[in-house]
């Protein structure tokens, strides 16, 4: 898919923040180990990422109503089973989720490959190794991953670094494991304290000891169907607030999840970029910018409550616009970096400078219309928000990776006044 977008456009009126991509996939996931029926809210219903697992679940037999106007899902799955079905294509990265609810009801597991963004090495074997350390047997075979175990064992799970995938794949199966688990150097973010949440009440027995060990004791008996709400999209609000100092609009963001965004917040204030808020929302004007531009600054992306590496893409284009020159270096993934050298297409003059876990912007750019292609998500939408920046016709290619972490983005640009078509490559 491409997005021709006719740039140069001032953003005004309100936007409201869905549901989290990182949380609500994970739910879904974390909902199929349930015996009872589950009601997921404030789900965003057209993430790309969501649409296909969702597809996923009712191909191997959960019944998945999804209400689009009231943006939530009703989840029964007790007639999921392990089958083998004609297509194992699903560009998913969080297939290895999908294992904990065919092994609780058929004792064996096919799942896609994990697809998605490529930023790197990022391998499914600390997955294998969550499922093997839970007593089962893993094989790789040519179109799907194998797992196989009458039951899930507790045991001692010791990441050898902290992983955010590995944490949320190795709570959803110790939560049908049969005894104690522990989860040694466990990454628990916002999202993995929404999942933790989410299966206490659905009857698991979570205790959380400093940030990085967790203790899981499975459920004896049946895990209880619950209602839940997503929080909301940290990354999502950060992208809106970044888009109305780039193009001088005048935005209201409504459902800012505050408590899980402190840090990245605080690094804006310090470029010289204010704003207005209350509990749960943030308006912004060009008033707010101090002095009328951006300042340069240095960070380096990491674990919450800092700045994530999602992030990194959208201080690269507040670096862009900086008087001055900025530096955002990112060692936790640094070969996140081939959106940079698409992004540089859509500057008028050299000012992207990008190696392996670092980026410098010698701004203050202009940006300019063009012809790019997408290389991850947060990088296309940053290619995406260039080009709403530059005067004149932009074709972003692969956009549907841009698609894959926005809910309903055409209609929210809409909105505010700005319009994009997407259409078929």
């Amino acid at each position: 898919m491409k997005a021709i977008i006719e740039g140069g456009k001032t953003p005004v009126g309100t936007v409201v923040v869905s549901g989290a991509k990182n949380s609500a996939t994970r739910l879904l996931a974390a909902a199929c180990i349930s015996d009872g029926e589950v009601v997921l809210n404030n789900f965003p219903t057209e993430l790309v990422d969501a649409r296909h697992k969702i597809r996923f679940l009712e191909n191997v037999g959960a019944d998945i109503v999804v209400d689009e106007v009231k943006e939530s899902l009703t989840i029964n799955s007790s007639s999921i089973r392990c089958t083998e079905l004609d297509t194992y294509d699903y560009p998913i990265r969080t297939t290895y989720l999908l294992v904990a609810s065919q092994i609780k009801n058929s004792g064996e597991a096919l799942i896609p490959y994990p697809g998605g963004c490529k930023i790197g090495s990022r391998g499914y074997d600390l997955h294998m190794m969550v499922w093997r350390d839970l007593g089962a047997e893993v094989t790789e075979e040519p179109d799907f991953i194998r797992v196989k175990a009458s039951k899930f064992k507790g045991g001692t799970i010791k990441f050898p670094i902290s992983t955010v995938g590995g944490t949320e794949n190795a709570l959803i199966c110790a939560c049908i494991a049969e005894g104690k688990t522990e989860i040694v150097n466990a990454y628990i973010t916002p999202e993995i304290e929404d999942l933790i949440d989410f299966l206490t009440r659905m009857g698991a027995h979570i205790e959380v000891t400093g940030n990085s060990h967790i203790t899981v004791v499975g459920a004896s008996g049946r895990l209880k169907g619950v209602i839940k709400s997503v929080m909301y999209d940290r990354i999502e609000a950060l992208t809106w607030l970044v888009y109305a100092v780039m193009s001088g609009g005048t935005l209201h963001i409504k459902n800012v999840p505050f408590d899980s965004m402190q840090v990245p917040l605080l690094h804006l204030k310090e470029a010289g970029i204010d704003f207005l808020s209350n509990s749960s929302s943030i308006y912004y004007s060009p008033d707010c910018l101090i002095n009328g531009q951006v300042q340069p600054f240095e960070l380096a992306c990491g674990a919450h409550p800092g700045i994530i590496s999602d992030m990194q893409s959208f201080y690269t284009l507040l670096g862009i616009i900086a008087k001055g020159d900025s530096r955002i270096f990112d060692y936790r993934y640094p070969k996140r970096i081939a959106y940079a050298n698409e992004l540089q297409k859509l500057i008028s003059t050299p000012v992207v400078e990008a190696e392996e876990g670092k980026i410098t912007t010698r701004g203050p750019g202009k940006f300019k219309a063009g012809e790019v292609t997408s290389t991850d998500l947060r990088g296309s939408m940053a290619l995406v928000m260039a080009a709403l920046c530059a005067e004149g016709k932009t074709v972003v290619h692969d956009v549907e990776m841009a698609l894959r972490g926005y809910n309903k983005l055409d209609k929210k640009l809409a909105g505010l006044g700005i319009n994009i078509e997407v259409v078929d490559e």
